[in-house]
């Protein structure tokens, strides 16, 4: 990866850590769409509890994993809940960075479209009769991405791409 793409993932990775660290504490306390739904034709009173009436709310359960150490927005163990809230946006922040940087690093290990020029661009399958593997069918001195000026070759004459002028550079000089 170039320099300039490290500078705009680390700048990202900068304000999803401040946002979740941060910003994530002053997220409103009152129940969001899904609870509120949840909560039709039952009677709360002011801690939120249900008094009466019939909700699907009424046969809510634990989930499985309510005493795992992240569960309910912070980290068992820590009192502050402003620090928990804190370290547990931190945390699943650089979880999903990590878990997501190691996807793309697998991914771009195994790629599937071939080799790359030294330029950057991607390299055409490698053919008998197109030893260099750039599309230009064994040496066309126009380059590759050109019609060679061959107008019956589907192009007319100084047809280019300008992708292609790295390639033809490179290979020139």
């Amino acid at each position: 990866m170039r320099k300039r793409n490290w500078g705009f993932v680390l700048g990202g990775l900068l304000v999803a850590l401040l946002l979740a660290g941060v910003v994530g504490n002053y997220a409103s306390a009152h129940p969001d769409g899904l609870d509120a739904s949840l909560l039709k034709g039952c009677t709360v009173n002011a801690d939120g509890e249900i008094t009466g009436g019939s909700c699907p709310a009424q046969r809510a359960e634990d989930h499985e994993l309510a005493d795992s150490p992240l569960a309910d927005y912070g980290i068992r163990g820590v009192d502050n809940r402003f620090l928990s809230t804190g370290l547990s946006g931190v945390l699943g922040v650089l979880l999903t960075f990590a878990l997501g940087g190691g996807l793309f690093w697998l991914a771009r290990r195994h790629n599937p479209a071939g080799p790359r020029t030294p330029g950057g661009d991607l390299a055409g399958p490698r053919t008998p009769g197109d030893p260099a593997g750039d599309g230009t069918s064994g040496g066309d001195p126009a380059g590759p991405g050109t019609s060679g000026g061959d107008p019956a070759a589907g192009g007319a004459v100084g047809d280019t791409e300008p992708a292609d002028a790295g390639r033809r550079a490179a290979r020139a000089g």
